[in-house]
């Protein structure tokens, strides 16, 4: 191959003829689209796949489906992320709710703070939070401090406290309605349910579930009576 050539390769390298008159112009680049989080379909990541700043600077990135005027927001334990969440969040958008499910990735009362704030710009009119594990920490923690304050809250086996956050020094003080639930075999989160239940002091409702089995955080609403709790909930406190 002559020198010249091989030395204008390069050069050329990243371009494409533009088929009119032989000058080169740059290739297209490819933009990245939606974040499917592993486990979204490409309709699904389309249309739900959403980011929206927090107050401490961080960019929140979630999951949401469905419509209504009462939203939920959902927080995923600490062995899973946003998918651990989709299965209901596709069921309880059928019941008519807007779902949220934040993908956590920083300071969950942050984000969890900021999620409210996303629904309730679009015309949510009631917000409830539902956590599961540490998740379940997050939501009893952000609900003593958003304002004005969330509808009501689940609580899926959450520690009393996780990862600097202390749910135990809040729920005396909040003042919607919450459940609590765990399982019977799931022991220590079985006992700090029962003691943030306790602590739970000025809530017009407090609700406590010590349900049958091992199951941990998001697994027990694979049970349908469960399930049916925590749907039944939902509806009292969000409609």
């Amino acid at each position: 191959m002559p020198l010249f050539l091989t030395a204008a390769l390069p050069l050329l390298a990243g371009c494409a003829d533009d088929g009119t008159d032989g000058k080169a112009v740059p290739a297209p680049v490819s933009s990245a689209g939606p974040d499917d989080f592993g486990c979204l379909s490409p309709e699904q990541a389309r249309t739900g796949s959403v980011t929206f700043p927090a107050a401490d600077g961080q960019q929140v990135e979630a999951y949401t489906t469905g419509t209504g005027s009462t939203a939920l927001v959902l927080a995923h334990q600490a062995d899973g992320d946003v998918c651990q969440w989709v299965p209901d969040a596709t069921r309880l958008a059928k019941d008519g709710y807007r779902v949220v499910a934040v993908n956590s990735a920083g300071s969950e009362v942050a984000e969890l703070t900021a999620a409210v704030a996303y629904v309730r710009a679009r015309g949510a009119g009631k917000v409830l939070l539902i956590g599961a594990s540490k998740g379940g920490t997050a939501a009893l923690s952000a609900a003593g401090s958003i304002t004005p304050a969330v509808d009501a809250v689940v609580s899926l086996s959450a520690p009393t406290a996780y990862g600097g956050m202390d749910a135990s020094t809040v729920v005396p003080r909040l003042t919607m309605p919450v459940l609590y639930m765990a399982a019977h075999l799931d022991t220590a989160f079985a006992d700090s349910t029962r003691q943030l239940s306790r602590a739970t002091g000025r809530a017009p409702v407090n609700d406590l579930w010590i349900v049958s089995g091992a199951r941990h955080g998001v697994s027990m609403l694979g049970d349908e009576t469960n399930f049916a709790r925590v749907e039944a909930f939902l509806k009292k406190y969000g409609r």
